[in-house]
């Protein structure tokens, strides 16, 4: 049932347009995609060296931009028409997320931790770690954008 806002409402309106950028937390979504995009190529770089292990991460990380890439044009071309569900869809979206990327980040720390001593070259290292460090900050944008919801 559609509910009629009360008078005392005090929610702030979603953003469309390039609001989006300026607004917290919705001007998290890009550094989100960004993040979540160099965890992908790092991770490709390696040429997936721990499958089982990079799998997830690369699975994780893929789908999230692309799903976050939705979200952030649905708000850009004002998908939402203010509606309610919009919030509690990005709330419950990101709070998901962050927890999916939590397990990859871990994941990813493992496989950088066994890339050290596993593989002559130390560029299979270096870039599992950057992977590792990207997926950690992807994961702390997520959680802050989820918590941030709550906060408006």
């Amino acid at each position: 049932l559609a509910s009629a806002p009360t008078q005392g409402s005090t929610q702030p309106a979603l953003p469309s347009g390039p609001a989006v950028f300026k607004t917290i937390p919705y001007a998290f979504i890009l550094p989100e995609i960004l993040c979540g995009t160099w965890v992908w190529i790092l991770v490709a770089a390696t040429s997936v060296s721990l499958p089982l292990l990079q799998g997830w991460v690369m699975y994780v990380s893929l789908s999230s931009c692309l799903i976050s890439l939705l979200l952030l044009l649905s708000y850009l071309f004002g998908f939402h028409k203010n509606s309610e569900n919009w919030r509690v869809l990005d709330s419950l979206y990101h709070g998901a997320t962050a927890i999916l990327y939590l397990s990859a980040a871990v994941l990813q720390a493992n496989a950088t931790i066994r890339s050290e001593s596993e593989y002559e070259t130390p560029l299979y290292y270096q870039l599992n770690s950057a992977a590792t460090f990207f997926a950690f900050v992807t994961t702390f944008l997520y959680i802050l954008h989820a918590f941030s919801i709550y906060y408006q």
